[in-house]
């Protein structure tokens, strides 16, 4: 009797699919009430810091340059006051085989796959991250399928989503391109049982200690050039993995002091899974529809348990517009003579904004570049929001409408962030992570399970609590 593959049929068994295609029992680090055991997962993956940083190395990942932008920072202390106006430093990640620090991630997620013996791989992502998992599964002779959210149901797709189809294609990929809307996760979990392959998630412990790598390489070079480590690393937040690994590997190096700061672009107002607003918007990933949803419930991945846990690592949020990251796009490429794609100069922008606030012996780093190519550049982004009834205009980004304008700054001394309040951003985590349980008491794990997760102590949970249970 064939077995039932109907929406309903596949969707029960999501459990037991994940634990078969992800080689690991997450139920092992469960404990009681909403408390599961993170260190102890990631310590799971059997990898150290050192085993990761030879995988990668011998998959020629890794290594990346740190340069300075010497042109950058002269520009934004044009516009800072006297004495402010940090140093800017870039991480080229662009230099990674697939042409993103993804690849970090891809790299022992295949590793592994191949050390248990799965004949193939395949990852549910729009992102750089399926031409990273294809290029290290053509590396290492793994069979590689790549599913896609791109198009709307008119069946339009985005330039850059489209762009990095034909990459995934390069490096010898099936790619399966999808409207957006609830079929992803059940196509992926269809795929999944039907091929017995290993899920490369972007949110497994063996993807985020893959990251792990890029702040301790960071902090090490940081180090070595200039005697101290970074007062300041900006890293683009989205699904929270980036900033999760860069920020354990910039602890693992010792640089205990160095400032985390998430940037995404502000996209406020948009729903992701709209299909009337999916092509609204011209930033595919680091940007707020991704971020705020995956930093006030991590547990919302294609994972039982995500390793990507942003509160536990994060001091500071700040959002960025569309406009400012294009400026800051072409800027990077006629001031400094680097072409780079869009994810990077997200954190480029509000690196740029931030070193204005710092003091001039100050350095602040910019941890990931993105190769770019024909889909993402400006040119056919900003065409394809034209087409999508978008008004692109050049003014104050103060005056950004996500939806229904993009705000080209008429001169760099207008790039500025926005703080978010990560006080409120903890309390939708905790009143997603107690799922309604607001009038038990929580036990002495669980409160210390929620400080280690927000970084809030006890008082501050309790406030929060208590007002949960008011409103």
């Amino acid at each position: 009797m064939s077995k039932d593959m109907s929406y309903a049929a596949v969707m029960a068994r999501k459990g037991e699919i994940m634990k078969k295609a992800v080689g690991l029992d997450y139920e092992q680090f469960e404990r009681d009430g909403i408390v599961f055991d993170y260190e102890a997962m990631m310590t799971g993956t059997g990898y150290s810091l050192e085993d990761v940083i030879d995988i990668q190395r011998a998959s020629c990942v890794s290594q990346t340059p740190l340069y300075e932008m010497k042109n950058l920072t002269k520009l934004a202390r044009m516009y800072a006051a006297e004495g402010k106006g940090a140093r800017i430093f870039i991480k080229d990640e662009a230099a990674n085989p697939s042409g993103s620090f993804k690849v970090r991630r891809a790299a022992i997620s295949v590793h592994h796959a191949k050390k248990l013996g799965y004949k193939g791989v395949i990852a549910a992502t729009s992102g750089n991250y399926g031409a990273a998992v294809a290029s290290q599964a053509a590396m290492h002779g793994l069979d590689c399928i790549i599913l896609q959210e791109c198009y709307d149901s008119k069946g339009k797709g985005q330039p850059e989503i489209i762009e990095k189809a034909r990459k995934c294609e390069a490096f010898g990929a099936e790619v399966v391109q999808l409207s957006v809307g609830p079929e992803l996760f059940y196509t992926f979990l269809r795929l999944l049982e039907e091929t017995g392959y290993f899920n490369a998630s972007l949110y497994t412990p063996f993807g985020i200690a893959g990251v792990e790598s890029l702040g301790y390489e960071l902090a090490e070079q940081m180090k070595a050039l200039e005697g101290k480590y970074p007062d300041a690393v900006v890293v683009t937040n989205a699904g929270g993995g980036n900033l999760t690994g860069t920020a354990r590997g910039l602890k693992k190096a010792g640089a205990n002091e160095t400032e985390i700061i998430g940037a995404s672009v502000d996209l406020s107002g948009l729903h992701m899974a709209s299909d009337e607003q999916f092509n609204k918007k011209s930033f595919t990933t680091g940007h707020t529809g991704f971020g705020i949803p995956f930093t006030t419930w991590p547990d919302r991945s294609d994972v039982p348990r995500s390793a990507a846990r942003p509160l536990r690592y994060i001091d500071r949020y700040v959002t960025i517009s569309q406009g400012e990251v294009f400026y800051m796009t072409e800027s990077l490429a006629q001031v400094e003579g680097m072409e780079r794609g869009p994810a990077g100069n997200t954190s480029l922008a509000a690196a740029f904004a931030i070193a204005k606030e710092m003091d001039e012996d100050q350095i602040i780093v910019v941890q990931e570049t993105e190769y770019t190519g024909a889909g993402k550049h400006i040119a056919p982004q900003l065409s394809f929001a034209k087409e999508n009834g978008i008004a692109v205009l050049v003014g104050d980004p103060k005056d950004n409408i996500p939806g229904q304008n993009i705000i080209l700054p008429e001169n760099p001394g207008l790039i500025s962030i926005k703080n978010l309040d990560l006080n409120r951003i903890r309390k939708s985590y905790i009143k997603n992570a107690l799922h309604g349980r607001l009038d038990d008491t929580l036990s002495a794990n669980e409160m210390n399970y929620i400080e280690e997760e927000t970084r809030a102590d006890s008082d501050f949970i309790s406030l929060v609590i208590n007002e949960l249970r008011s409103e």
